[in-house]
Protein backbone atom coordinates (compact mmCIF):
# COMPACT_ATOMS: atom_id res chain seq x y z
CA UNK A 1 0.00 0.00 0.00
CA UNK A 2 1.77 3.25 -1.23
CA UNK A 3 0.96 6.39 0.79
CA UNK A 4 1.08 10.27 -0.34
CA UNK A 5 1.05 13.21 1.58
CA UNK A 6 -0.45 16.62 -0.29
CA UNK A 7 -1.52 19.73 1.61
CA UNK A 8 -5.41 18.99 0.01
CA UNK A 9 -6.92 16.71 -1.77
CA UNK A 10 -9.70 17.10 -3.87
CA UNK A 11 -12.49 14.31 -4.10
CA UNK A 12 -14.35 14.82 -7.96
CA UNK A 13 -13.26 17.13 -10.85
CA UNK A 14 -16.48 17.95 -11.50
CA UNK A 15 -17.70 21.73 -11.39
CA UNK A 16 -17.15 22.23 -8.16
CA UNK A 17 -14.23 20.09 -7.64
CA UNK A 18 -12.70 21.98 -10.58
CA UNK A 19 -13.01 24.98 -8.54
CA UNK A 20 -11.71 23.59 -5.25
CA UNK A 21 -9.01 22.75 -7.09
CA UNK A 22 -8.21 26.12 -8.41
CA UNK A 23 -8.65 28.53 -5.38
CA UNK A 24 -6.31 25.47 -3.41
CA UNK A 25 -3.41 25.73 -6.16
CA UNK A 26 -3.42 29.31 -6.59
CA UNK A 27 -3.04 29.95 -2.42
CA UNK A 28 0.20 27.69 -2.44
CA UNK A 29 -1.52 24.64 -1.80
CA UNK A 30 -0.02 21.29 -3.18
CA UNK A 31 -2.90 19.54 -4.30
CA UNK A 32 -4.66 16.30 -5.20
CA UNK A 33 -7.61 15.98 -7.66
CA UNK A 34 -9.11 12.68 -7.70
CA UNK A 35 -11.29 11.09 -10.21
CA UNK A 36 -12.96 7.88 -10.77
CA UNK A 37 -13.23 7.91 -13.95
CA UNK A 38 -10.92 8.56 -17.11
CA UNK A 39 -9.06 11.60 -18.24
CA UNK A 40 -10.44 13.99 -21.22
CA UNK A 41 -8.10 16.21 -22.21
CA UNK A 42 -9.52 20.03 -23.59
CA UNK A 43 -9.84 19.96 -27.09
CA UNK A 44 -8.03 16.49 -28.16
CA UNK A 45 -10.23 15.02 -26.03
CA UNK A 46 -13.90 15.73 -27.37
CA UNK A 47 -13.61 13.21 -30.25
CA UNK A 48 -16.76 14.14 -31.83
CA UNK A 49 -16.76 17.90 -31.27
CA UNK A 50 -16.13 19.00 -34.77
CA UNK A 51 -18.08 15.84 -36.83
CA UNK A 52 -20.72 16.68 -39.48
CA UNK A 53 -23.66 14.27 -39.17
CA UNK A 54 -23.04 12.38 -42.38
CA UNK A 55 -19.12 11.21 -40.54
CA UNK A 56 -21.06 9.49 -37.82
CA UNK A 57 -22.32 5.68 -38.23
CA UNK A 58 -25.92 6.59 -37.39
CA UNK A 59 -25.90 10.34 -37.89
CA UNK A 60 -25.46 11.24 -34.05
CA UNK A 61 -28.84 9.37 -33.61
CA UNK A 62 -29.14 6.58 -30.93
CA UNK A 63 -29.14 2.99 -31.96
CA UNK A 64 -31.70 0.74 -30.76
CA UNK A 65 -28.50 -1.38 -29.03
CA UNK A 66 -28.05 2.11 -27.42
CA UNK A 67 -31.27 2.81 -25.93
CA UNK A 68 -31.29 -1.32 -24.80
CA UNK A 69 -27.72 -0.89 -22.98
CA UNK A 70 -28.74 2.42 -21.45
CA UNK A 71 -32.27 2.07 -20.14
CA UNK A 72 -31.96 5.21 -18.30
CA UNK A 73 -30.16 7.23 -20.38
CA UNK A 74 -33.01 6.64 -22.47
CA UNK A 75 -35.52 7.93 -21.49
CA UNK A 76 -33.60 11.23 -21.29
CA UNK A 77 -33.00 13.48 -24.01
CA UNK A 78 -29.38 13.19 -24.05
CA UNK A 79 -28.98 9.63 -25.26
CA UNK A 80 -26.78 9.51 -28.60
CA UNK A 81 -24.43 8.09 -30.58
CA UNK A 82 -22.49 11.40 -30.62
CA UNK A 83 -21.12 11.62 -26.86
CA UNK A 84 -22.11 8.07 -25.70
CA UNK A 85 -18.82 7.72 -23.77
CA UNK A 86 -19.43 10.95 -21.68
CA UNK A 87 -22.02 8.81 -19.84
CA UNK A 88 -21.45 5.81 -17.46
CA UNK A 89 -21.98 1.87 -18.66
CA UNK A 90 -25.42 1.43 -17.38
CA UNK A 91 -24.73 -2.40 -17.37
CA UNK A 92 -21.22 -1.68 -15.53
CA UNK A 93 -22.95 0.76 -12.83
CA UNK A 94 -26.25 -0.38 -12.06
CA UNK A 95 -28.38 1.26 -9.59
CA UNK A 96 -31.62 -0.17 -7.97
CA UNK A 97 -35.02 2.72 -8.34
CA UNK A 98 -37.14 1.69 -5.55
CA UNK A 99 -39.38 4.45 -7.22
CA UNK A 100 -38.38 5.88 -10.60
CA UNK A 101 -35.52 8.10 -10.82
CA UNK A 102 -33.38 9.00 -13.84
CA UNK A 103 -29.75 9.17 -12.52
CA UNK A 104 -27.30 10.84 -15.54
CA UNK A 105 -23.88 10.09 -14.32
CA UNK A 106 -20.79 10.90 -15.71
CA UNK A 107 -17.50 9.34 -14.78
CA UNK A 108 -14.75 11.15 -16.03
CA UNK A 109 -12.38 14.25 -15.58
CA UNK A 110 -14.62 17.35 -15.74
CA UNK A 111 -17.60 15.44 -14.48
CA UNK A 112 -20.90 16.75 -15.54
CA UNK A 113 -19.25 20.43 -16.10
CA UNK A 114 -18.94 18.74 -20.10
CA UNK A 115 -22.63 18.21 -20.31
CA UNK A 116 -24.60 20.72 -17.99
CA UNK A 117 -27.33 23.05 -19.13
CA UNK A 118 -25.12 26.26 -18.15
CA UNK A 119 -28.18 27.82 -17.03
CA UNK A 120 -26.36 30.32 -14.23
CA UNK A 121 -28.84 32.19 -12.14
CA UNK A 122 -28.20 33.92 -8.63
CA UNK A 123 -30.34 33.27 -5.68
CA UNK A 124 -32.38 36.64 -4.15
CA UNK A 125 -33.60 37.62 -0.37
CA UNK A 126 -36.77 35.45 -1.67
CA UNK A 127 -35.08 32.33 -2.05
CA UNK A 128 -32.58 32.67 1.11
CA UNK A 129 -35.78 34.09 3.42
CA UNK A 130 -38.18 31.61 2.20
CA UNK A 131 -37.74 29.03 5.09
CA UNK A 132 -37.94 31.72 7.79
CA UNK A 133 -41.27 33.90 5.58
CA UNK A 134 -43.12 30.12 5.34
CA UNK A 135 -41.64 28.59 8.79
CA UNK A 136 -39.96 25.19 7.30
CA UNK A 137 -37.24 23.55 7.87
CA UNK A 138 -34.62 26.39 9.16
CA UNK A 139 -33.12 29.68 7.94
CA UNK A 140 -30.26 29.96 6.19
CA UNK A 141 -27.79 31.55 7.93
CA UNK A 142 -26.71 33.96 5.52
CA UNK A 143 -28.45 36.62 3.53
CA UNK A 144 -28.47 37.71 -0.51
CA UNK A 145 -25.42 40.30 0.59
CA UNK A 146 -23.56 37.94 1.97
CA UNK A 147 -22.77 35.58 -0.59
CA UNK A 148 -23.29 38.64 -3.79
CA UNK A 149 -19.42 39.17 -3.68
CA UNK A 150 -18.91 35.62 -4.75
CA UNK A 151 -20.98 35.55 -6.97
CA UNK A 152 -18.83 38.34 -8.72
CA UNK A 153 -15.91 36.14 -8.52
CA UNK A 154 -17.21 33.46 -9.70
CA UNK A 155 -19.26 35.78 -12.74
CA UNK A 156 -16.11 37.14 -13.74
CA UNK A 157 -14.41 34.02 -14.05
CA UNK A 158 -16.81 31.52 -15.74
CA UNK A 159 -17.79 33.93 -17.81
CA UNK A 160 -21.84 34.06 -17.56
CA UNK A 161 -23.38 36.39 -20.17
CA UNK A 162 -26.97 37.91 -19.37
CA UNK A 163 -28.92 40.99 -20.02
CA UNK A 164 -29.14 43.35 -16.80
CA UNK A 165 -33.15 43.95 -15.94
CA UNK A 166 -32.79 45.28 -12.26
CA UNK A 167 -35.45 42.31 -11.05
CA UNK A 168 -35.62 42.16 -7.12
CA UNK A 169 -36.02 38.39 -8.01
CA UNK A 170 -33.68 37.57 -10.21
CA UNK A 171 -30.37 39.65 -8.87
CA UNK A 172 -28.11 40.83 -12.09
CA UNK A 173 -24.46 39.94 -12.13
CA UNK A 174 -20.71 41.04 -13.76
CA UNK A 175 -22.40 39.72 -17.38
CA UNK A 176 -21.07 39.92 -20.27
CA UNK A 177 -22.82 40.58 -22.93
CA UNK A 178 -26.20 39.17 -23.37
CA UNK A 179 -27.11 36.58 -26.27
CA UNK A 180 -30.15 38.09 -28.37
CA UNK A 181 -33.45 37.60 -28.26
CA UNK A 182 -34.53 35.46 -32.26
CA UNK A 183 -37.21 37.79 -34.01
CA UNK A 184 -40.29 35.19 -33.03
CA UNK A 185 -39.56 35.59 -29.54
CA UNK A 186 -38.58 39.11 -29.41
CA UNK A 187 -42.56 39.51 -30.48
CA UNK A 188 -43.90 37.43 -27.98
CA UNK A 189 -41.84 39.05 -25.10
CA UNK A 190 -43.54 42.70 -26.39
CA UNK A 191 -46.54 40.80 -25.82
CA UNK A 192 -46.17 39.63 -22.94
CA UNK A 193 -45.34 42.64 -21.09
CA UNK A 194 -47.99 44.18 -22.55
CA UNK A 195 -50.49 41.88 -21.78
CA UNK A 196 -49.21 41.79 -17.96
CA UNK A 197 -48.44 45.07 -17.76
CA UNK A 198 -44.52 44.50 -16.84
CA UNK A 199 -45.48 42.21 -14.32
CA UNK A 200 -44.31 39.58 -16.42
CA UNK A 201 -41.33 40.01 -18.40
CA UNK A 202 -39.68 37.12 -21.50
CA UNK A 203 -36.14 37.40 -21.42
CA UNK A 204 -32.68 36.14 -22.52
CA UNK A 205 -31.57 33.85 -19.92
CA UNK A 206 -28.26 33.60 -18.39
CA UNK A 207 -25.73 32.03 -19.42
CA UNK A 208 -21.99 30.22 -18.74
CA UNK A 209 -21.34 30.76 -22.86
CA UNK A 210 -18.90 33.47 -22.79
CA UNK A 211 -20.06 36.26 -25.70
CA UNK A 212 -16.61 37.79 -25.45
CA UNK A 213 -13.42 36.22 -25.39
CA UNK A 214 -11.39 35.06 -21.92
CA UNK A 215 -7.85 34.36 -21.56
CA UNK A 216 -7.25 30.56 -23.56
CA UNK A 217 -10.86 30.85 -24.62
CA UNK A 218 -12.79 31.67 -27.59
CA UNK A 219 -16.27 33.38 -27.24
CA UNK A 220 -19.32 31.22 -27.62
CA UNK A 221 -19.59 30.50 -31.65
CA UNK A 222 -23.19 29.06 -32.03
CA UNK A 223 -23.16 25.56 -33.04
CA UNK A 224 -25.17 24.31 -30.24
CA UNK A 225 -22.86 21.25 -29.73
CA UNK A 226 -21.93 22.23 -26.15
CA UNK A 227 -22.71 18.55 -24.80
CA UNK A 228 -19.67 17.62 -27.01
CA UNK A 229 -16.93 19.64 -25.54
CA UNK A 230 -15.88 22.90 -26.78
CA UNK A 231 -13.30 22.81 -28.51
CA UNK A 232 -13.52 26.87 -28.33
CA UNK A 233 -13.44 26.98 -24.68
CA UNK A 234 -16.97 29.08 -25.32
CA UNK A 235 -18.84 27.28 -21.65
CA UNK A 236 -17.22 26.80 -18.35
CA UNK A 237 -15.87 23.39 -18.15
CA UNK A 238 -13.19 22.06 -15.30
CA UNK A 239 -11.63 21.37 -18.49
CA UNK A 240 -11.89 24.72 -20.48
CA UNK A 241 -11.19 27.49 -16.77
CA UNK A 242 -10.49 25.54 -13.73
CA UNK A 243 -8.28 22.83 -14.64
CA UNK A 244 -6.00 25.06 -16.81
CA UNK A 245 -5.97 27.58 -13.73
CA UNK A 246 -4.79 24.94 -11.63
CA UNK A 247 -2.08 23.40 -13.87
CA UNK A 248 -0.44 26.46 -14.48
CA UNK A 249 0.63 27.47 -10.93
CA UNK A 250 2.68 23.77 -10.74
CA UNK A 251 0.81 22.94 -7.47
CA UNK A 252 -1.49 20.50 -8.74
CA UNK A 253 -1.40 16.74 -9.28
CA UNK A 254 -4.68 14.86 -11.34
CA UNK A 255 -5.14 11.52 -10.71
CA UNK A 256 -7.79 9.79 -12.71
CA UNK A 257 -9.46 6.50 -12.90
CA UNK A 258 -9.30 6.57 -8.92
CA UNK A 259 -12.12 5.33 -6.91
CA UNK A 260 -12.31 6.87 -3.59
CA UNK A 261 -13.52 4.19 -1.47
CA UNK A 262 -13.39 6.02 2.31
CA UNK A 263 -12.17 9.17 3.99
CA UNK A 264 -9.79 8.37 7.16
CA UNK A 265 -10.51 9.16 10.56
CA UNK A 266 -8.59 9.75 13.58
CA UNK A 267 -10.53 9.10 16.43
CA UNK A 268 -7.90 10.49 18.94
CA UNK A 269 -7.47 13.86 17.02
CA UNK A 270 -11.14 13.67 15.81
CA UNK A 271 -9.89 14.95 12.51
CA UNK A 272 -9.35 13.48 8.85
CA UNK A 273 -6.49 11.86 8.22
CA UNK A 274 -6.38 10.50 4.35
CA UNK A 275 -8.42 8.77 2.15
CA UNK A 276 -8.54 5.44 0.47
CA UNK A 277 -8.26 5.13 -3.29
CA UNK A 278 -9.15 1.81 -5.37
CA UNK A 279 -6.85 2.30 -9.03
CA UNK A 280 -9.92 1.12 -11.88
CA UNK A 281 -6.92 0.10 -14.01
CA UNK A 282 -5.17 -2.04 -11.70
CA UNK A 283 -7.20 -2.73 -8.62
CA UNK A 284 -4.55 -1.81 -5.90
CA UNK A 285 -5.20 0.78 -3.28
CA UNK A 286 -4.01 3.65 -2.21
CA UNK A 287 -3.73 6.01 0.67
CA UNK A 288 -3.18 9.63 -0.16
CA UNK A 289 -2.83 11.56 3.29
CA UNK A 290 -3.55 15.37 4.00
CA UNK A 291 -5.02 18.03 6.51
CA UNK A 292 -7.40 19.77 4.02
CA UNK A 293 -10.31 17.46 1.80
CA UNK A 294 -12.76 19.14 -0.34
CA UNK A 295 -15.54 16.44 -1.29
CA UNK A 296 -17.30 16.71 -4.54
CA UNK A 297 -18.07 13.83 -5.83
CA UNK A 298 -21.77 14.66 -6.89
CA UNK A 299 -24.54 14.06 -4.26
CA UNK A 300 -25.34 10.64 -4.13
CA UNK A 301 -21.89 9.31 -4.43
CA UNK A 302 -19.67 12.19 -1.96
CA UNK A 303 -22.38 10.47 0.57
CA UNK A 304 -21.76 6.82 -0.18
CA UNK A 305 -18.07 7.81 0.12
CA UNK A 306 -18.98 9.36 3.67
CA UNK A 307 -21.70 6.34 4.79
CA UNK A 308 -18.88 3.90 3.60
CA UNK A 309 -16.19 5.87 5.57
CA UNK A 310 -18.36 4.67 9.08
CA UNK A 311 -16.37 3.92 12.23
CA UNK A 312 -17.24 3.03 15.38
CA UNK A 313 -17.59 6.69 16.18
CA UNK A 314 -19.20 7.81 13.64
CA UNK A 315 -21.75 4.35 12.61
CA UNK A 316 -24.49 6.22 10.03
CA UNK A 317 -21.28 7.96 8.73
CA UNK A 318 -18.37 10.02 8.54
CA UNK A 319 -20.02 12.92 10.21
CA UNK A 320 -23.48 12.11 10.47
CA UNK A 321 -24.31 13.11 13.95
CA UNK A 322 -27.81 14.17 12.69
CA UNK A 323 -29.13 10.98 11.42
CA UNK A 324 -29.80 13.05 7.93
CA UNK A 325 -26.95 11.62 5.88
CA UNK A 326 -28.44 10.27 2.45
CA UNK A 327 -31.84 12.37 3.15
CA UNK A 328 -33.57 15.24 1.76
CA UNK A 329 -31.86 14.99 -1.59
CA UNK A 330 -33.54 17.60 -4.13
CA UNK A 331 -33.28 17.31 -7.72
CA UNK A 332 -34.30 19.83 -10.49
CA UNK A 333 -36.78 19.39 -13.08
CA UNK A 334 -34.75 18.81 -16.78
CA UNK A 335 -37.51 18.99 -20.01
CA UNK A 336 -40.37 20.85 -18.78
CA UNK A 337 -42.13 23.32 -21.06
CA UNK A 338 -44.82 24.27 -23.71
CA UNK A 339 -44.96 24.87 -27.31
CA UNK A 340 -47.16 26.89 -29.94
CA UNK A 341 -46.89 27.90 -33.51
CA UNK A 342 -46.29 31.63 -34.47
CA UNK A 343 -47.42 32.88 -37.48
CA UNK A 344 -45.88 35.67 -39.71
CA UNK A 345 -43.04 34.63 -40.09
CA UNK A 346 -42.55 32.87 -43.45
CA UNK A 347 -40.22 34.86 -44.82
CA UNK A 348 -37.51 33.93 -41.67
CA UNK A 349 -35.01 32.04 -40.77
CA UNK A 350 -32.62 30.49 -38.54
CA UNK A 351 -28.55 31.13 -39.32
CA UNK A 352 -27.58 29.79 -36.50
CA UNK A 353 -27.95 27.30 -33.81
CA UNK A 354 -27.39 29.49 -30.35
CA UNK A 355 -27.20 27.50 -27.11
CA UNK A 356 -29.14 30.01 -25.08
CA UNK A 357 -33.03 29.46 -23.98
CA UNK A 358 -34.68 32.75 -22.72
CA UNK A 359 -36.45 32.55 -19.10
CA UNK A 360 -40.10 33.59 -18.71
CA UNK A 361 -40.16 35.77 -15.31
CA UNK A 362 -43.35 36.37 -13.03
CA UNK A 363 -43.21 39.18 -10.14
CA UNK A 364 -41.94 36.63 -7.31
CA UNK A 365 -40.34 33.17 -9.16
CA UNK A 366 -39.27 32.53 -12.12
CA UNK A 367 -41.64 30.09 -14.03
CA UNK A 368 -39.69 28.12 -16.39
CA UNK A 369 -36.59 28.05 -18.67
CA UNK A 370 -37.82 27.70 -22.53
CA UNK A 371 -37.07 28.77 -26.29
CA UNK A 372 -38.99 29.84 -28.39
CA UNK A 373 -38.13 29.36 -32.31
CA UNK A 374 -39.30 29.17 -35.65
CA UNK A 375 -39.77 25.58 -36.45
CA UNK A 376 -36.15 24.39 -37.28
CA UNK A 377 -34.14 21.09 -36.91
CA UNK A 378 -31.84 20.10 -33.76
CA UNK A 379 -29.42 18.84 -36.29
CA UNK A 380 -26.30 21.34 -38.34
CA UNK A 381 -27.73 19.53 -41.33
CA UNK A 382 -31.33 21.12 -41.17
CA UNK A 383 -31.26 24.32 -39.31
CA UNK A 384 -33.39 26.67 -41.81
CA UNK A 385 -36.96 27.04 -40.63
CA UNK A 386 -39.79 25.60 -41.41
CA UNK A 387 -42.46 28.36 -42.74
CA UNK A 388 -44.61 30.27 -40.58
CA UNK A 389 -43.72 28.09 -37.52
CA UNK A 390 -42.88 29.04 -33.82
CA UNK A 391 -42.41 27.12 -31.26
CA UNK A 392 -41.98 26.79 -27.43
CA UNK A 393 -39.35 24.18 -26.74
CA UNK A 394 -37.82 23.14 -23.30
Amino acid sequence: MTTNNYDAIVIGSGISGGWAAKELTEKGLKTLLLDRGRNIEHIKGYTNATKNPWELPHRGRATLVDKTDHPVLAQSAYLNEINLDYWVDEKENPYTQVKPYNWMRGYHVGGRSLMWGRQSYRWSDFDFEANLKEGIAIDWPVRYKDIAPWYDYAERFAGISGSLEGLPQLPDGQFQPPMELNCVEKDVAARVKKLYEGQRNIIIGRTANITKPLPGRTNCQYRNQCMLGCPFGGYFSTQSSTLPAAMATGNLTVRPWSIVTRILYDKDTKKATGVEVLDAETNMTYQYKSKIFFLNASTFNSAWILMNSATDIWPDGLGSSSGELGHNVMDHHVGGGASGIMEGYEDKTISAAGPMEFIFQGTAICLATNAITSEASATRAARDAKAGAGKLLS
